[in-house]
């Protein structure tokens, strides 16, 4: 009697019921088994289907996440569409991650922990504007998270990369006062030294 009454009171979120959390909002250990035919992440306790991207959009991801993988150096790790645990009721995907893999066992990680995170990297799309630019970014700094780079489609598609840092003071994102826009070439040594030719992303 009492195993049932505890599942009443904490019950998974299935494909019938995942657009009706409870009052409190799903936790991760509710939705972390759900199996459904669409792409989520969990944002204040409510499941947030992830919107189809465009060739643009999955191109440069994966060409920024190579680049980046390839130039990595120790103690950091790049993930690509990972789940990345804030708390209870939040663990958004971000396109791709870097993160210090010290004491993680990779293997064995449902999410990556925020506190591991040094740079959250988002690739806008049409459908994701308004995520990307506010809505994640406030996320992110709340969450403690150093660095957030937002990759958008400039002129002729070549990327850009606008590069934020966590201010401490106020606890939000600012431009980096260096060079907050990167065009053409991606140059910076944070969270380690990239130089990339974002011209080269896009080609096939």
């Amino acid at each position: 009697m009492a195993a049932e009454a505890h599942t009443e009171q904490h019950p998974r979120a299935t494909p019938e019921n995942w657009m009706f959390p409870p009052e409190e909002g799903w936790t991760w250990d509710q939705v972390k088994e759900l199996d459904v035919p669409f792409d989520w992440e969990l944002v204040d306790g409510k499941i947030v289907v992830r919107g189809v991207t465009s060739w643009w959009h999955d191109q440069v991801r994966d060409r920024l996440y190579l680049s980046l993988a390839l130039a990595k150096r120790p103690p950091y790790a790049v993930n690509t569409e990972r789940w990345t645990q804030f708390d209870d009721n939040n663990a958004p995907k971000p396109d791709f991650i870097v993160y210090d893999r010290t004491g993680l066992d990779i293997r064995t990680l449902d999410c990556t922990p925020v506190a591991c995170v040094a740079l959250a990297i988002e690739v806008v799309s049409p459908g994701s504007r308004g995520m990307d630019r506010f809505h994640k970014p406030a996320m992110y700094a709340e969450a403690g998270i150093a660095h957030y780079w937002r990759v958008e489609r400039g002129e002729n598609d070549v990327p850009e990369v606008h590069q934020f840092w966590r201010d401490e003071d106020s606890g939000v994102f600012v431009p980096r006062p260096d060079r907050p826009v990167h065009t053409d070439k991606l140059t910076t040594i944070v969270p380690f030294p990239v130089d990339i030719d974002l011209r080269n992303l896009l080609e096939e």
